[in-house]
């Protein structure tokens, strides 16, 4: 007689490590207690309603079936020409840029696509943290590669002893998340150099690449020939636009990486919404919505940071992003996570410990704050660190 109960099988975890993030559970924190989140990567604010009307207008005119799969060619064609105009590089629209649904999925795919089981790739700690289950879900090992602590520069004599002939790809961020510095041209020429006598790939994410501060450039894997021959450069209309939610980003990749990319992209999202595309490729045709985002966010920046000088919190550079990590240090000697918490609960804003993106969980005493916020919520939490 068949067993009466349903059963359900056990499944063997593919991330046996992961668990509830740290985002989730200060996010659920902040809410519980009334605090102001400055801890959630993303904008309290709308985007400019002109991209709104645009994706409606497509709507309205019936385009809503699914497009090809590696994008609208009309999107592609802007996202080849903006590449060319900033950086030089011109990419075919029809063979070398896809898009995608938002960075995150891009990287999985850019990791799927290249990375076999017991391949290694270099990934530079503390990194956003999808990196790490992107490589152990294609069967790769993670080799982790600490910035220098306090500049959270790149250690060229790290990254170079951490190469062996198993090394497939290496994973770069900047603008960084979640340290706020920026790769110089010096630095990236340095990695070009690095890279040139290998195979390796470079997988180079540069979602916040309209998000640099003091006249300083964005350096893109795309400018650098020797790096743009080996690069797959992932970026995000979510973080450009305020529009997080739309999960809309690309890459830019040679013929060859691009054809393997679209192989997996193929089979994971097939394609991406088909009036947002549209809605963004007629958005695109005006540069100043993208050209005028870092002077947009430094104005946040500086606001948050001349605020912050009035609190005991020692300020790190913010070069990039829109991130500002602060030294808590000469205010309570309790650990990353212990520090967030009681920020939360007793002073009423949110933060994120900087020991998340790291897998070691090291402690710095340094925790991460979001400045994409509308100036009343800013000024809000400036009130409240006064009282640290």
């Amino acid at each position: 007689m068949a067993d009466a109960t349903p059963r359900t099988p056990a499944l063997q975890s593919r991330l046996p490590q992961v668990g509830t993030t740290i985002f989730s559970v200060m996010s659920a924190l902040a809410h519980e207690h009334g605090a102001v989140n400055l801890g959630q990567g993303f904008p309290d604010f709308d985007c400019n309603p002109g991209l709104v009307d645009q994706v409606a207008a497509a709507m309205r005119e019936g385009l809503n079936q699914y497009p090809p799969m590696a994008g609208v060619p009309a999107l592609r064609e802007a996202i080849a020409a903006k590449a060319a105009t900033l950086y030089g590089h011109r990419y075919d629209p029809g063979s070398e840029v896809t898009v995608t649904a938002g960075a995150t999925q891009a990287i999985l795919t850019a990791v799927l696509c290249c990375v076999h089981p017991g391949d290694e790739v270099i990934v530079l700690e503390p990194c956003y943290d999808s990196y790490g289950p992107s490589v152990e879900l294609a069967g790769g090992t993670v080799v982790r590669v600490p910035l220098a602590p306090g500049s959270f520069a790149p250690d060229f004599a790290a990254i170079e002893a951490a190469i062996t002939p198993r090394t497939r790809a290496i994973m770069v961020n900047s603008p960084h998340n979640p340290s706020a510095t920026v790769w110089s041209a010096a630095q990236m020429q340095r990695l070009a150099e690095l890279l040139a006598r290998t195979d390796i790939v470079l997988i180079s994410d540069e979602v916040y690449e309209h998000m640099v501060y003091d006249g300083a450039p964005h350096v893109s894997a795309a400018s650098l020939p020797g790096l743009a021959a080996r690069s797959f450069v992932i970026s995000s209309f979510g973080k450009t636009y305020h529009v997080t939610g739309w999960k809309v980003g690309y890459v830019l990749a040679p013929a060859a990486f691009s054809a393997e990319f679209r192989k997996v992209h193929q089979f994971n999202v097939f394609t991406v919404n088909t009036p947002m595309q549209h809605g963004l490729a007629r958005y695109m045709t005006e540069p100043r919505h993208h050209l005028g985002l870092a002077a947009f966010y430094q104005r946040k920046r500086d606001l948050f940071r001349e605020g912050l000088a009035h609190t005991r919190l020692r300020l790190l550079p913010s070069q990039g992003s829109y991130f500002q990590c602060v030294d808590y240090s000469g205010v309570s000697a309790l650990g990353e996570v212990a520090f967030c918490e009681w920020l939360t609960r007793e002073i009423g804003v949110a933060a994120i410990p900087l020991s998340a993106f790291y897998a070691d969980n090291r402690d710095q005493h340094i925790v991460r704050l979001c400045f994409a916020k509308r100036d009343e919520t800013l000024r809000s939490a400036l009130e409240r660190l006064r009282r640290l």
